[in-house]
């Protein structure tokens, strides 16, 4: 674990970061994000003690790093920067096994090493490990920047905006295979980037600073969703929750308080319920739970409105959990041709309801919203002519 306790850093004069606390857990990719300047640079270098602050203390599994030798510190990090920092007189090879020579590593246990870190960037080690770094593309010098910073299998990573040198394809690619590594290696990662896209994609939390200050730190989710003030909202951007749709949830867009009908309720008084309601359905539950949907047709043809609701009720619908994707709920209406589909938690209790009008409305809310942003900003433009 991670943790700034009010981080402060002074250049005479000049702040560049103003008591900053926070926590990174093991095993998370925290992405430092913000406008140039704002210190996400500088706050990754102390991590290292590549600067010092000038007040407030790091901490590292309860350690003070300032109390720790810092050669060792380091040696136990790797680090990937945005120019790569390969030594250009030095092979693959020669690169990736630096630092573990410096920590005297055996031969075999070198070369083993090599195979699999060459394995994990997907570069066949019998082509690549004796080239010079000019030798290679800049994503495959990147490739094996990364490769050296796990070399000595550290627990904690920092990375300096690493892809922002490279094409987008290949940084697309690069981002890919980060994601896919750390599924299986579950590294501490610190990610300093300037591109919301790319925190989102690679990030489990965001801190986002601006001037010198933590403006919000917390999941992709909550920063997409509940931006804390109109600086997170711009920095973000209105609607780039749907460049990621995976984010959008059931419960994100379902109806909250859906008309509902105790199961033993007869048809009379569910039909009632129904036509109150201005609706064509109504949800079945007893004690929370979900037991069918009744549709006004189905209560209208009973010709016993005495009979129970539940008797002609649908009971074979699909449902829908609260933490399903957009892109899940989308697939699963087209494939069996539901115009509604039930929210319930893992124990079969109603949550909400998601029905195609629900679905609708949401994904064209992006665009109206965009309409009266443009509507707002020829308004403005007009009053200031």
């Amino acid at each position: 674990m991670i943790t700034f306790e009010n981080i402060c850093k002074r250049y005479r004069e000049y702040t560049v970061l103003s008591d900053i606390s926070f926590r990174i857990d093991p095993g998370d990719v925290v992405v430092l994000i913000g406008p140039s300047g704002c210190g996400k640079t500088t706050s990754l270098k102390m991590i290292n003690r590549l600067l010092s602050p000038t007040s407030g203390r790091i901490l590292i599994d309860g350690k003070d790093i300032s109390d720790v030798d810092v050669v060792k510190l380091r040696r136990n990090m790797g680090y990937v920067i945005q120019n790569i920092g390969l030594i250009p007189h030095m092979t693959v090879r020669e690169n990736i096994e630096l630092i573990p020579r410096l920590e005297g590593y055996d031969r075999k246990r070198i070369v083993a090493r090599n195979a699999e870190l060459m394995e994990m960037i997907g570069l066949d080690p019998d082509d690549y490990l004796d080239r010079y770094p000019t030798q290679l593309s800049g994503g495959q010098q990147q490739r094996v920047g990364v490769a050296r910073a796990f070399a000595c299998d550290p627990d904690i990573i920092l990375m300096d905006e690493p892809f922002s040198a490279v094409d987008p394809i290949t940084r697309s690619q690069l981002q890919n295979e980060l994601s896919n590594l750390q599924e299986k290696l579950r590294k501490t990662i610190v990610f300093v980037t300037h591109d919301i896209d790319e925190a989102v994609k690679i990030g489990d939390r965001i801190c986002l600073l601006n001037e010198g200050k933590i403006v919000q730190y917390g999941t992709c989710e909550e920063i997409l969703k509940n931006p804390a003030n109109d600086f997170v909202k711009e920095f973000v951007g209105n609607h780039r929750i749907w460049a990621t749709p995976e984010l959008i949830l059931a419960r994100d867009v379902m109806m909250n308080n859906p008309v509902t009908c105790p199961a033993d309720a007869s048809v009379q008084r569910c039909l009632e319920r129904i036509r109150k309601a201005n609706v064509n359905v109504a949800l079945l539950v007893e004690k929370g739970k979900l037991l069918g949907i009744a549709s006004s047709s189905a209560l209208r043809k009973c010709e016993n409105k005495a009979a129970k609701a539940i008797s002609v009720a649908d009971t074979s619908y699909t449902s829908i959990l609260p933490d399903e994707s957009i892109i899940s709920i989308l697939t699963m209406v087209n494939a069996s041709d539901a115009n509604l589909a039930p929210v319930v938690d893992k124990n079969g209790v109603l949550r909400g309801l998601i029905t195609k009008g629900s679905l609708i409305n949401t994904m064209s809310q992006r665009f109206i919203d965009d309409d009266k942003t443009a509507s707002q900003k020829i308004t403005k433009t007009g009053e200031e002519s």
